[in-house]
């Protein structure tokens, strides 16, 4: 997790993630203020639940506003591989950083190789990273909803090096009385180790929505269904994680929580325990939440 420093609402990811917004009327100062605690009071808790966590202090010099989602760059993996992703947003390429794999060795994990796609950008062509793609690791199938954020040929390349079944489709949300590709797939789509929470009503071509069903199915998971409105309130934007105990949180924001339905809880409660905390200014100006905030290693 990457502690911020200079958070605000990025203009260059704005034009097509539709869930940010701006504050009115709030500095930038403000604004990176109310991050910072929020991103505090989300590690403690989860520290608190026993998850290890791999803190790295951002820096000024790169002025990286939305660094606080390092799952966008990169993707560690069982088998000791790395994944470096091209980003859409200039600003956002220099979040990458060679120091976060020194230090992720420091901790004691091996990496054995790095697989770098960014030269794609050149091509503004774009892969991010978890962000773009869900991952069934137990299943090796990779979901993801194309978009400006994700080539259908990177995504298919990664498949192939990684070893997972591709499972492609488009999600879109309205927005100003249009239907528009959602930004990406872990807003509208997250798995855990029974479940699979999904906008369904998102995928608005039949065909696509009947074969993502069919993967799911196929894989033994469980779906539960969640609404466009959910999905505005991050409610797809989770992630399950191993708790000091070794049993598994599955993490989302307040707001995530707060929207689901006592039914939807119940069913997540019966695999794992729900962990949630502030994340409303996060939400707001960088259009991500809990699960975007955590790149989670494998290796």
């Amino acid at each position: 997790m990457i502690r911020p420093v200079a958070f605000r609402m990025n203009e260059q990811t704005a034009v097509n993630n539709y869930y940010q917004q701006e504050i009115d009327n709030v500095s930038d100062r403000t604004i990176q203020d109310r991050a910072l605690h929020e991103f505090d009071t989300f590690v403690s808790k989860l520290q608190d639940h026993g998850v290890r966590v791999i803190v790295v202090e951002d820096n000024l010099e790169q002025d990286t506003p939305d660094s606080i989602f390092p799952n966008n760059w990169v993707s560690f993996h069982r088998n000791g591989l790395v994944g470096v992703f091209p980003m859409f947003a200039e600003n956002r390429r220099r979040e990458r950083r060679d120091d976060i794999f020194d230090r992720i060795e420091a901790e004691g994990f091996e990496i054995k190789n790095l697989i770098d796609y960014t030269s794609a950008e050149a091509e503004d062509v774009f892969l991010e990273a978890t962000g773009s793609i869900v991952l069934d690791r137990e299943n090796h199938l990779a979901y993801c909803a194309l978009s400006a954020r994700a080539d259908e040929g990177l995504f298919i390349e990664f498949c192939e090096d990684f070893e997972y079944t591709p499972v492609i489709f488009h999600a879109y949300q309205s927005f100003e009385g249009k239907r528009r590709l959602i930004y990406h797939t872990n807003v509208m789509m997250a798995i855990t180790e029974k479940n699979v929470v999904i906008c369904l009503d998102s995928i608005d071509d039949a065909k696509e929505r009947k074969h993502v069903i069919e993967q799911i199915k196929s894989s033994g998971k469980n779906i539960v269904a969640i609404t466009e409105e959910q999905v505005e309130n991050f409610a797809g934007n989770m992630l399950q994680v191993l708790g000091g105990d070794g049993k598994p949180l599955t993490v989302m924001s307040q707001s995530a929580y707060e929207c689901l339905t006592p039914e939807q809880r119940s069913v997540l409660e019966a695999e794992a325990q729900l962990l949630y905390s502030d994340l409303s200014t996060i939400e707001t100006c960088g259009g991500g939440s809990a699960r975007c905030m955590m790149a989670e290693v494998f290796l």
